[in-house]
């Protein structure tokens, strides 16, 4: 006689096969929500919470090192890096040049001629 409560094994090596099958096919593949995005996007949804302008945050790092550093720590995908760190690089202006000597006198004008002196 077969209990109802204790089931043998042609009954639960089926069961766990179809909960094996269950999972399996159930497990979400992971998506890149950053896939897809212009340069400029990603830095107005990820970095403009703290940087007001994307200008300057390059501050001369080479691009590769660059992408290193925001693929650790801020991007999902190395391709998101890779545009993220181009797009830095390209918007990284160095300052003009007026602003980089500090101590530069803003040039004098002409000296003007002296009055015509009138004779009385």
């Amino acid at each position: 006689m077969i209990s109802l409560f204790r089931p043998g094994r042609d009954v639960i090596a089926p069961l766990v096969n179809l909960a094996a099958a269950a999972l399996t096919v159930t497990v979400a593949s992971a998506q890149n929500l950053d896939a897809g995005k212009p340069a400029a996007k990603l830095f107005a949804d990820g970095c403009a919470t703290c940087h007001r302008s994307p200008r300057g945050l390059a501050k001369g790092r080479f691009s590769l090192t660059l992408a290193w550093f925001l693929k650790d720590h801020y991007v999902t995908s190395p391709d998101s890096a890779k545009a993220l760190a181009a797009y830095l690089v390209s918007v990284d202006e160095p300052p003009p040049r007026a602003a980089a000597k500090s101590g530069a006198k803003p040039a004098k004008s002409a000296p003007r001629p002296p009055k015509a002196v009138q004779s009385q």
